[in-house]
């Protein structure tokens, strides 16, 4: 319950500074919203998975992975959008791959967590 929260204040954190970006709102708002989504869903599907799981790195893991390649076509999508749309592509960037690295790194912490109850080592 912790990390979900931790991830429920970085994201406002992250679309209130885009808010905030002047001029390049409108893409970093589109970049930090987009990667907000995917770390809430991300961290809510993450702790689903692994509730009654006995193993639960493993779909720790799979979670994990499939929110990687969401991210990846979020990227894209939202490169195309932003720059049809005449903004700056480089707010977008910058504002979906700076919050990206912070949920990544509580995703990271929370993946940890769960070694404890993995078991004995292999």
């Amino acid at each position: 319950m912790k990390h979900q929260v931790i991830t429920g204040a970085l994201s406002l954190a992250f679309v209130g500074l885009a808010l905030a970006a002047g001029q390049y709102r409108r893409a970093a708002l589109v970049g930090a919203t987009a990667c907000s989504f995917t770390a809430l869903l991300s961290m809510l599907v993450l702790a689903r998975s692994v509730k009654n799981a006995e193993k639960p790195l493993k779909p720790a893991l799979l979670v994990m992975t499939v929110a990687f390649l969401a991210r990846i076509l979020l990227v894209a999508l939202g490169t195309v959008f932003v720059a049809r749309a005449g903004e700056n592509v480089f707010a977008f960037v910058v504002a979906f791959f700076v919050p990206y690295f912070a949920f990544s790194a509580v995703e990271g912490v929370y993946l940890h967590s769960l070694r404890r109850f993995t078991g004995r080592a292999a």
